[in-house]
């Protein structure tokens, strides 16, 4: 050892190490006891207290709940949404599954709201139903008459993009010339064809002549669609029909929500005009019956149709605004325009709109 390591030793020995701990005096050990006394502390010149584990029992309630609420809320959701106030019939309202065979019964009663710009299908069922196509419901090809399964998904995807052309194009919606829809009719049909001459041009439609009997059209300077969404509800259906063909039967309800063309106010009105069609269509062999590929013969169509105008045909649906259609009781039936599970009444011939109005138990 150094001398100067030496030193030090004797030193701290003396005076103590830095650090090191030092007894303290009788003075302070007093006060120590008498500080314990007062406080109820145990005995000893330091105490200590260990880190005791923090019991977790919330945590696990809470998790345990959250995995119960998420159970439910898989195999229950539309409970769940009715419990939180979202099954209103507003445009938050949970889906409807899509229709793939005739409906039982009409859809329930709808909490009494009215339409709105911001949400034009409240209060009503068709809040749940599908945007456009994405209703019509197209079930699966099999081979069926002169067609094997390839051709009838091409059959029934040109019979969906009928109804589209017909029923949601936007410019036929605001009176323009169905195009795309007359490009799929067979133009060897004579019936149809002289039909469509009449409907198209006149200016003062008869009841067989309507252009509303097969296409949906308002006039823009009187009323404008709200938005540019139009539910829909339906399916297509098909069989063998006459000489082979493939008769594809399509059955959809159209609601269109429209308000005053000049009002343009945040509370301007709002109207429902539900529209509701069956078109058959046959898709002949052309080795039977003379037609152009790509295209069918109407076989029928009907409607019915409500708060789209009770007055002589104009060729365009004309929206009840400001108050119900003026139409003596006795020539008014009543419809729920909903209630898919009846068939649409015919008694006036399956290309006649008939003379009586159709006033709606609900919109």
């Amino acid at each position: 050892m150094s001398e100067e390591e030496w030193e030090r030793f004797l030193r701290e020995s003396v005076t103590g190490a830095p650090g090191a701990p030092v007894e303290p005096s009788a003075r302070a050990r007093e006060v120590e006891r008498r500080l314990r006394e007062r406080s109820g502390q145990p005995d000893g010149w330091r105490t200590y207290s260990p880190a005791r584990p923090r019991r977790r029992t919330g945590w696990y309630v809470t998790g345990l709940v959250a995995v119960v609420a998420l159970l439910v809320v898989g195999l229950f959701p539309q409970q769940v949404v009715g419990w939180f106030g979202g099954n209103d019939g507003g445009q938050d309202a949970a889906p409807s599954a899509a229709e793939s065979e005739s409906p039982r019964e009409a859809p329930g009663a709808e909490p009494d709201l009215h339409p709105t710009l911001a949400e034009p299908f409240r209060g009503s069922p068709a809040a749940r139903w599908a945007d456009g196509a994405a209703g019509i419901t197209v079930p699966p090809a099999k081979a069926t008459g002169w067609m094997d399964a390839a051709q009838v998904e091409r059959a029934l995807r040109q019979s969906r993009d009928f109804l589209v052309a017909a029923g949601l194009n936007s410019r036929v919606l605001s009176g323009e010339r169905p195009t795309k829809a007359i490009a799929l009719l067979n133009p060897h049909q004579k019936d149809i064809q002289e039909y469509l001459r009449t409907a198209l041009s006149s200016t003062a439609p008869t009841d067989k002549t309507d252009p509303l009997l097969l296409f949906s059209r308002f006039r823009p300077e009187q009323s404008r669609l709200v938005g540019d969404v139009v539910k829909t509800r339906g399916r297509l259906t098909y069989r063998e029909g006459r000489l082979g063909a493939v008769e594809v039967t399509a059955d959809v309800t159209f609601v269109y929500p429209v308000t005053p063309a000049g009002d343009g106010g945040r509370d301007a009105e709002v109207v429902r005009t539900i529209v509701r069609r069956e078109v058959v269509m046959s898709w002949d062999d052309p080795a039977e019956v003379i037609t152009e590929p790509g295209t069918m013969s109407l076989v029928s169509y009907a409607l019915d149709m409500t708060n789209g105008g009770c007055s002589a045909p104009t060729g365009y649906f004309v929206p009840p605004f400001g108050t119900a259609d003026e139409q003596p009781a006795d020539e008014a039936h009543q419809l729920d325009p909903y209630d898919r599970s009846k068939p649409i009444d015919t008694s006036n011939g399956t290309t006649d709109t008939g003379n009586s109005c159709v006033t709606a138990t609900r919109s």
